[in-house]
């Protein structure tokens, strides 16, 4: 088993370069199937998820073709099957992407239901309301969900709640309805911003992405591109406060800043120094943190995806500060490990109460799901002694090269599989 092994105590300074936004990946790769010409896509990240996915497009008769590094060709004229094997669906949650894309090309998809991280219930209900209002009969059958419609007509769709996985689903199958679709109270992210520019590239008619409403008039089909994919905003982030824990002075390269807004300003409320750049920012946490108290929300609220890093970093900070999880209820399963690590956070309901300690202290942990992983990295970055976080196949469903980009930065990590390679490690003269 995996496992990364750190000895903490060093401020990270130096330069990161930021990979290829997996959220926004995982969508336009799903999308690229719904044209018979070849779509290039460049600056995918080189992680699990993209790799399970790219598995699962060809395991669906799709032709996929690493040309180098983070550049891929794919091909969807070959499909012959619009049935996605569990196999991937279980690793993954969204697999349920080709749903989307395979409704809106062949007018039938089947997707088993799906897997992922476990943080939390995200229903998939609203994806079957979208589809069933553009005219698709939707079953729950032998654990897949099966769609298909003789055609699909454009409507008016209205989401309960904010939900990015929904906007993208039936943003791809109305992009080759019949008509108009109009989707109300749609996800904001940088990442439907992504998939709808996309889609547009190959001949989409998609406008008001970025907006909570999206209108799009369907077309018959679509063409061949070229697309390059935006930078990762949560990996971005995720340095951000790991140079914040650690009381350091970290560039983050090849970045929107704007997609970083939110993160920058609680950063510079628990008072840290960010400065922007054109495609990067500057991180410098020259003094002990502040508390501060947080709440996530969707786009352009403060990220879900970034609230373990921050709770780490505010268990750092002076005071107490109050962190409140309204998108996923399972997002504080991090909080028992920080907690084995000197933290002294108590979890009531949503909420986490975080009283600042001076210092945490290395320990075994386990990474509970993606971004918690991420964060108890963090902490043994910052704490004394040595931490070995068990788990980190979810940490690499999400991060490309993380030891590596730490190590880049001056932190001590390794991945180790074995008991002799730990000893090897903290016998190592620092």
């Amino acid at each position: 088993m995996e496992q990364y092994i750190i000895r903490g105590g060093n401020p990270l300074v130096g330069e990161v370069e930021i990979g290829g936004a997996k959220n926004a990946a995982l969508g336009i790769l799903a999308a690229a199937i719904m044209t018979d010409e070849t779509v290039i896509l460049e600056n995918l990240p080189e992680v699990q998820d993209i790799k399970v996915l790219l598995e699962a497009i060809s395991g669906i008769g799709a032709r996929v073709d690493k040309i180098e590094k983070g550049k891929v060709a794919i091909n969807g004229s070959m499909i012959g099957d619009v049935s996605v094997e569990y196999e991937y669906i279980k690793k993954i949650r969204a697999s349920y992407y080709l749903l989307g894309a395979l409704l809106g090309k062949y007018k039938k998809a089947e997707v088993p239901l799906p897997g992922g991280c476990n943080i939390g219930s995200r229903p998939i209900d609203l994806h079957l309301k979208g589809f069933k209002a553009l005219g698709a009969e939707v079953r729950i059958q032998n654990g897949s969900i099966v769609a298909q419609a003789e055609k699909l007509q454009g409507s008016h769709i209205f989401l309960d709640t904010v939900s990015v996985g929904a906007t993208i689903n039936i943003m791809m199958a109305a992009s080759m309805a019949e008509g108009r679709t109009i989707i109300e109270n749609a996800a904001r992210e940088p990442h439907v911003v992504d998939v709808a520019n996309f889609l547009n590239s190959m001949g989409a008619n998609i406008k008001g992405a970025g907006t909570d409403v999206i209108r799009i008039r369907g077309v018959e089909k679509l063409h061949k591109t070229e697309y390059s994919i935006i930078p990762d905003q949560i990996e971005a982030g995720t340095f951000m406060f790991a140079a914040a824990a650690t009381k350091g002075d970290v560039m983050v390269k090849n970045v929107i800043p704007k997609h970083l807004e939110a993160t920058t300003a609680k950063l510079e409320e628990i008072g840290c120094e960010v400065e922007e750049f054109d495609d990067a920012v500057r991180v410098v946490a020259s003094k002990r943190l502040l508390n501060t108290h947080v709440k996530t929300q969707p786009y352009p609220g403060y990220p879900t995806d970034m609230q373990p890093q921050i709770g780490v970093a505010l268990s750092l900070a002076s005071g107490t500060s109050i962190v409140t999880e309204s998108i996923f209820e399972n997002r504080f399963k991090y909080v028992a490990e920080l907690v084995r690590m000197g933290g002294m956070v108590k979890v009531e309901g949503n909420t986490a109460i975080i009283t600042g300690v001076d210092k945490l202290t290395g320990a075994q942990v386990s990474a509970p799901d993606l971004r918690a992983g991420a964060a108890l990295v963090i902490a043994g970055l910052a704490a004394e002694g040595i931490t070995i976080v068990d788990d980190i196949v979810y940490i690499q469903r999400g991060y490309e090269n993380f030891d590596a980009k730490l190590r880049g930065l001056g932190a001590e990590i390794e991945k180790v599989t074995s008991e002799k390679e730990i000893q090897k490690f903290k016998f190592k003269v620092v």
